[in-house]
């Protein structure tokens, strides 16, 4: 057993750039990350200003602003937004913040309305962002220049939208959305197109906060070797209810039964990456009855990735798409080195019948729901990994090395037929455990900060 100074243990980081932080030797077979990389405040402060504020991030649905005056609010890293559809239907993203103070200007998470009032003074902005008012302007004795000024709220840099989801950025110089999700449009396609005319949230949402680091739960979405270990509550409800016991309709996937199944793992550019499963039960999916037409819609090949394949993804750094037990969306908002906003959306088909719109809650709520079988052991776990990160004891993590000895270059003979191009690929069962899907965010990661500490852009 390798004996442990702790001494050393707590000297300060690897000396050099971020890269030192990570043990990136695939030749040599090693991927490994230092724990500064979830517990130092100063790097989070760093990831907040170079990846966060300069890439693209999920702000939410384009169904959440169909209509004149619709609107919702969300964050950007640190930086507070509201999406809003003015009166002629265009959709524009704002920072949301008053102009004239910089106080939050709505607190609201989502609603209708055609103008937006901020709590300290009374200035007003209408719903296309445009400034319409301001409180005693007459009587504000203001120098002439003040009205050569653009009161109206600030725009963001970059706005566009995917199949009905709705990305954003601080920096202009991001490349076109559509070349920054590449070959993951892919799997975006799988969740968004199952509805005939297409996806929505579900009304609701689950939202927590977890004492622990953003990137526990960028990692925890694609890991498939936790399963078995951290959810023992969930698979021994899966024993009773193969016997007829508890409550069999609370699931669309039985892990029991697939955990010999083949999987995938994929990594694509900007840090993208997808962890894919067979299914041996397809006919338990919502979409079931409506195969058929399903497959006359986006085709045979298509529908059967959406039928007999499960997968989770991330699309760099904070959202995450997963087509498991329930077709959902998660994206996690860090707030502080130690502290993570989450929130899960439940998607459905819009205009699906009641029937199936009831089959895609209840396996949410069984499954990703607050009070599930599964989120509460996750944030356990994120908070005791916190706790034993933060004591200094333990400089790197062994816990990227799954799935190394079978990771192969370009494409292979599963995404070769789907025309997909990944980086890097690698190929097992359940129980292989692939820790390998975590290697392309982390490159990523080093790549932004090393580019921002730089000054350099970050998309060149």
């Amino acid at each position: 057993m390798d004996s442990i100074d702790i001494s050393d243990a707590h000297r300060q980081r690897p000396a050099g750039s971020f890269r030192a932080l990570i043990d990136d030797r695939p030749d040599d077979g090693v991927f490994r990350l230092h724990r500064d990389v979830y517990t130092d405040p100063a790097l989070f402060d760093l990831e907040m200003r170079h990846i966060f504020e300069r890439s693209w991030s999920f702000l939410g649905f384009t169904s959440q602003v169909s209509q004149p005056h619709d609107f919702f609010t969300t964050h950007i890293g640190r930086v507070p937004v509201l999406v809003s559809c003015g009166e002629d239907g265009s959709v524009g993203a704002f920072l949301n913040i008053c102009r004239h103070k910089g106080a939050e200007l709505c607190a609201v998470r989502q609603g209708k309305s055609k103008s937006h009032v901020c709590p300290y003074h009374g200035w007003i902005y209408d719903s296309s962002g445009r400034n319409i008012h301001i409180k005693d302007q007459d009587q504000g004795a203001y120098h002439p220049s003040f009205d050569q000024v653009d009161h109206g709220l600030v725009p963001l840099a970059a706005i566009g939208s995917y199949k009905g989801l709705i990305f954003g950025s601080l920096n202009a110089d991001v490349p076109p959305l559509e070349d920054f999700l590449g070959d993951m449009r892919f799997f975006i396609d799988l969740a968004m197109e199952q509805g005939e005319n297409g996806m929505e949230p579900i009304p609701g949402r689950t939202q927590y906060t977890y004492r622990g680091n953003w990137k526990f739960q960028l990692d925890n979405g694609l890991d498939s070797y936790h399963l078995t270990s951290t959810h023992l509550s969930f698979m021994r409800a899966l024993d009773r209810r193969r016997v007829g016991e508890g409550n069999p309709h609370g699931n669309q996937t039985d892990f029991f039964k697939d955990s010999h199944c083949d999987t995938a793992s994929f990594g694509f550019d900007h840090g993208h990456t997808v962890f894919t499963m067979d299914n041996t039960e397809p006919h338990r999916r919502p979409f079931w009855p409506y195969i058929d037409k399903l497959r006359d819609r986006v085709g045979d090949a298509k529908a059967d990735w959406m039928s007999i394949k499960m997968f989770n993804s991330l699309v760099f750094p904070n959202m995450q798409l997963a087509h498991n037990t329930a077709l959902i969306l998660r994206v996690f908002r860090p707030i502080a080195v130690d502290l993570t906003e989450m929130t899960s959306y439940c998607l459905g088909a819009i205009g699906e019948p009641p029937g199936e719109r009831g089959m895609r809650l209840r396996a949410f709520e069984d499954f990703y729901n607050a009070a599930g079988l599964a989120t509460p052991d996750d944030s356990v776990v994120y908070e005791r990994c916190q706790q034993g990160m933060a004591t200094g004891a333990i400089g790197w993590l062994q816990g990227f090395s799954r799935g190394l000895g079978a990771l192969e270059t370009g494409q292979n003979d599963v995404t070769r037929p789907m025309g997909i191009n990944p980086v890097e690929s690698s190929m097992g069962t359940l129980q292989s455990g692939q820790e390998v899907v975590y290697h392309p965010p982390y490159r990523e990661w080093a790549r932004l900060m090393e580019a921002g500490e730089a000054a350099a852009p970050a998309y060149p």
